[in-house]
């Protein structure tokens, strides 16, 4: 399908520099989290601690997925310029350079607000110095029972070669000599991942475990050895997954070889040493790991502050967010029983539009998974799954309850969730053997779609029920995330939802009334969406789009809504991470606004807005505007139809790109929060819905 408007020679030429570049807008992202650790204004001590472990986890995660990308492609020699200008050489020295900057902000952060403000409210992060004799008598019999017999310290010579030292995990580097020879060696000892990263010592008193390991070092460890000198270190490696699917049903297995791989042989991208480590010590782990000096981060602290979770995770309520307990959704509540909500007998009166999670999703989605595994009348469910909690998921419980029952259970479970591999292989595997039918979705395409149908035998003959969501079945995520999802038993969009598990199943090709469908139909569909407001503009007719998204890089996407503004349509984009649209730019933007809106919950959720001369066009889905969505994804977004929830959405957009909510605005490359004008703070979006949707009352019309 060709759009015109994309070449319109009446609207100015697109500049070649009009795209922001992906892993510099990431970076902003997580520079903005970086924000919600510093502000002790609105965000609480517990909290501020908490987003600075998000920040470091983001970061380790760009370094294992992006930076490890990009670094292979400049090892293949591939000098090919991405759609911002950039080299991967010359955008790999640029990402150093402001990580190594936001790094050493970060622990600013901590050393200078974070830790002292703890330490204030009786949460002491000790040094061994600190503590009692009686303390440290205490320490060394917990390391000799509790500690020890799961440490391995190796010293290297010929006959003892550098073991492998794995992704994210803190490792001691110690220099030792015989005291008797005067020969020096290498030594390495693994801070252990299965024991809590804090001892505690009571009353919210603690120590890092590498702290209590070093003080044994020439004790308990290196018994007899002289230490010379010791300092913590971090390697991070490439963990992005690499698997050749030649068909479905050997991707299991490959994946398995694959995850067997990301343990044992995978390139490093970082290392983190404290900055007083020998610089022999070094030298030495530079040759073993096979890295570059322009690759060492040196930190004043200690390393890895994504264990600041632990701290965060301490029941002291008043340093933490006030309390939020989830409401059932009203239009679910009024058909709930003393024990659970009738889910089926509250879609045949209606769809119900869910926001999570201000709305329960236990007493919606999972009790819609619930209800159909118990209920005698269910003849199928079908379900597919990208990411669950990995220890315990109702969800997954009632799917397996309903095989056993002998209802017709099919699961897609995507296998390739990036993080979430080897929980899922476990899912799948157990679901397999509970008698469910599970398929892993389609050759060279993840399933990320949020899909569940009920068929059910009811008296006037079958009836399908659907959800259709933007977020994951986890109901811990749930809690968390902001999410959108909406609970129908509308006939088109059900044979909709059953014509995309007949797709993926099976390969056939459908077509759908209220769905847009990727690979193939969401692109198109956006553009198409577009391309008609823009003649509505042009016509006199109300026109507008507002987007909400994660992240939106898709050049074609971003090319329309630049033609789109030029053409005089007002373009809202609500982002949380990246953006590749400059706003505000003169001749080519000067119609779009960008905000983000970061806080307690994370914004997960996708909706698509459209004026569409005066009768709004809306769409929620799982497909965020960036290529491997819309070309390498299965996603989709279904058409909101009852006008109350076309308000609902339309009324969110609204507050967003009010001038009085808190928010960032992004002008060109360059984000600005405000959260307050003068001495007046502005609205805090999340804040202000936990207060109006948890007081919301049906309103049916």
């Amino acid at each position: 399908m060709v759009f015109d408007f994309l070449d319109d020679p009446g609207l100015e030429e697109l500049p070649e520099n009009r795209f922001s570049d992906r892993e510099l807008s990431w970076l902003a992202f997580n520079n903005r989290v970086l924000d919600l650790a510093k502000d002790e204004l609105r965000v609480p001590l517990l909290e501020r601690t908490r987003f600075l472990a998000i920040f470091f986890n983001n970061l380790d995660e760009f370094f294992r997925v992006r930076v490890a990308g990009l670094k292979r492609r400049i090892n293949a020699d591939i000098a090919v310029r991405s759609s911002s200008g950039f080299l991967p050489r010359e955008l790999y020295d640029v990402i150093f350079r402001q990580t190594r900057e936001m790094t050493a902000d970060a622990y600013r952060v901590f050393d200078e607000t974070i830790r002292p403000e703890l330490a204030e409210n009786g949460i002491k992060i000790l040094s061994w110095e600190q503590l009692t004799a009686q303390e440290q008598a205490s320490l060394e019999e917990h390391f000799e029972t509790q500690i020890r017999p799961v440490l391995d310290p190796v010293a290297m010579d010929g006959s003892h070669p550098m073991p492998y030292v794995s992704g994210l995990s803190t490792s001691l580097a110690v220099q030792l000599r015989n005291p008797r020879t005067g020969m020096q060696r290498f030594g390495r000892v693994k801070v252990p991942t299965n024991l809590p990263r804090f001892v505690p010592l009571g009353n919210y008193r603690f120590i890092p475990l590498e702290v209590v390991m070093a003080q044994q070092l020439g004790r308990g460890l290196y018994r007899g050895m002289q230490i010379d000198s010791y300092a913590s270190f971090r390697v991070t490696r490439n963990e992005d997954l690499e698997v050749e699917e030649d068909d479905a049903e050997n991707l299991l297995s490959a994946l398995e070889k694959e995850l067997e791989g990301r343990r044992t042989d995978r390139p490093p991208v970082r290392l983190e040493i404290e900055t007083h480590m020998d610089h022999r010590a070094l030298e030495r782990l530079l040759h073993e790991l096979d890295m570059q000096e322009s690759e060492v981060f040196r930190i004043p602290s200690m390393l890895d502050l994504t264990s600041l979770h632990e701290l965060a995770n301490l029941e002291m309520e008043s340093l933490k967010y006030q309390p939020f307990l989830p409401k059932t959704h009203p239009e679910l509540a009024i058909v709930e029983r003393a024990e659970s909500a009738d889910i089926f007998r509250a879609l045949r009166t209606g769809d119900v539009l869910l926001q999570h999670p201000y709305d329960a999703f236990a007493t919606s989605v999972q009790r819609f998974i619930e209800q159909a595994a118990e209920d005698p009348d269910v003849l199928t469910i079908r379900q597919t799954l990208y990411r669950t909690s990995e220890s315990a998921s109702p969800i997954i419980d009632a799917l397996i309850k309903a095989a056993q029952a002998g209802k017709s259970v099919l699961v897609v479970v995507e296998l390739k969730a990036r993080f979430d591999e080897a929980t899922n292989i476990n899912w799948a595997n157990k679901l397999q053997a509970s008698g469910c039918h599970v398929i892993y979705g389609m050759v060279g395409l993840k399933t990320h779609c949020k899909l569940a149908m009920v068929v059910r035998r009811e008296r006037d003959g079958l009836r399908t029920y659907c959800h259709i969501g933007t977020g994951n079945y986890n109901h811990q995520t749930a809690r968390l995330y902001e999410d959108m999802g909406l609970l129908t038993a509308n006939p088109f969009v059900a044979r909709d939802v059953e014509n995309i598990f007949s797709h993926i199943a099976t390969d056939s090709q459908e077509t759908y009334k209220r769905f847009l469908v990727a690979p193939k139909g969401v692109r198109i569909g956006l553009l198409t969406e577009i391309e008609r407001e823009i003649a509505n503009h042009r016509q006199g007719k109300p026109a507008g789009i507002r987007i909400k998204v994660n992240s939106i890089i898709d050049e074609t996407i971003t090319d329309a809504l630049y033609r789109a503004s030029q053409a005089g349509v007002q373009v809202d984009l609500w982002v949380r991470g990246i953006c590749s649209v400059k706003p505000g730019i003169s001749g080519l933007s000067d119609n779009i606004r960008v905000r983000s809106i970061l806080g307690r919950f994370l914004e997960h959720s996708r909706a698509f807005w459209f004026a569409n001369a005066g009768k709004p066009r809306v769409a929620i889905g799982s497909s965020d505007l960036m290529h491997r969505n819309l070309d390498r994804r299965g996603g989709g977004l279904v058409a909101i139809n009852n006008q109350r929830h076309i308000a609902q959405i339309g009324n969110l957009f609204d507050l967003v790109f009010d001038e009085g909510t808190a928010s960032w605005w992004l002008e060109g490359d360059t984000w600005t929060k405000r959260t307050a004008v003068g001495d007046k703070p502005l609205l805090e979006l999340q804040e202000h819905l936990i207060s109006k949707l948890g007081q919301r009352r049906s309103a049916r019309s």
